[in-house]
């Protein structure tokens, strides 16, 4: 019998891209979810892994090409320039209404109990190594592990 009443217990949420409004978004929910009391893990596989890369979290970018969200031509978003001008832009509005930046950010959610995992196999692909992750993560991982640690009633799967 199912007792949870169809509640969200846990959020499982999957980050495959490393461009910055993708891993804001996938912050912003699991942010979320810690402050609805939901439990909140978040699994960095293929580009999502620049979000907690040491060297690469500091440099993410907004997507120009091929995002139909920019209201621009292909053409135009790929012009040299203008993807560190959209990517300045979003900073400076983050700014206003005081977001953090990325390591901030992974400070609070690690702070606040949201559990951080690199996919093992993107990780070997990529050829890299722990040490190259942000110290807050809880392990390398594979796909498998991932979805034992979903197991269970009123866990619920995001992918980004």
């Amino acid at each position: 019998m199912n007792n949870n009443n169809g509640e969200i217990k846990k959020m499982m949420i999957i980050l495959s891209k490393g461009t910055l409004e993708n891993v804001y978004a996938a912050f912003v929910l699991a942010n979320g979810a810690r402050m609805e009391g939901i439990e909140a893990e978040m699994f960095f596989t293929f580009f999502g892994l620049e979000a907690i890369h040491k060297k690469k979290l500091s440099h993410l970018h907004v997507a120009t090409v091929g995002n139909p969200a920019m209201h621009m031509p292909t053409m135009l978003g790929g012009l040299p320039g203008v993807e560190a001008l959209a990517t300045s832009m979003m900073k400076k509005e983050m700014e206003k209404i005081d977001m953090p930046g990325v390591e901030e950010f992974l400070e609070i959610l690690t702070a606040s109990g949201v559990k951080l995992w690199a996919c093992k196999l993107a990780m070997d692909m990529f050829h890299y190594k722990k040490e190259d992750m942000y110290e807050g993560i809880g392990d390398v991982i594979t796909v498998g592990d991932f979805y034992k640690k979903s197991a269970g009633e009123g866990t619920q799967m995001l992918f980004i």
